[in-house]
Order: structure tokens, then sequence, then C-alpha cells
């Protein structure tokens, strides 16, 4: 069975807001924000093993992809031993209370 990759609403929704914030500080530069958003996504799919993890509890680890020029990152779920799958849970800015982004986990 192949491995699921999932964005949570929650995620796209902190996607969302970010785009609409830099893009209203200098247009296209929400788009620019998006181009990273993807390649952080890329990255999550093709090794994650090789990102570092956050947060580990009982056997869930969170992990972490920094994105390019943006001070955010993608916040995953991977469930290595039994499915495969991963989930990502969060897009946020480096400075946000980490608890935001671990009460989703």
């Amino acid at each position: 069975m192949t491995p699921r990759f999932i964005v949570r609403p929650e995620a796209e929704a902190d996607m969302a807001e970010a785009y609409d914030w830099y893009e209203a500080r200098s247009p296209g530069l929400g788009d620019d924000f998006l181009t990273a958003v993807e390649d952080g996504l890329v990255a999550v799919r093709q090794d994650p093993q090789r990102l570092p993890v956050v947060h580990r509890e009982g056997g869930m680890e969170v992990r972490r992809a920094r994105l390019r020029r943006f001070p955010f990152g993608l916040f995953f779920i991977w469930d290595r031993m039994e499915t495969g799958d991963m989930s990502v849970i969060a897009c946020m800015h480096a400075r946000r209370d980490p608890r935001r982004w671990l009460r989703r986990a």
C-alpha cells in the first residue's frame, strides 16, 4: 500500500494566511512564499528522515522542514513504523509559540 501524504486543513489555512500577509506587503511576494512552501513539501515527501525531530511523545514524532527565504517551518507527523503516512499539521512562523502547532499533533 502506498503511504498517504496529507496536508491538514489547519496547515492549509496557515499557508493562506501567510500568503495574504506577504502579498499585502509586496505584490508577488505571496507567490514566492507559496513556491517556498511547495519546495518544502517536496523535501518532506522525498526524504523525511533527514529532517529534524522537534517533538517526541509516545511513538509519535513531529518533524520540521524550514522554508527557504522565509522564517517558516512545515511541521509534520510521519508514521514510518506502521503505514508510512505523512501528515503536515502546520506551517508556522519560527517565532510562534510551539504550543500552537503542538496542539495539532
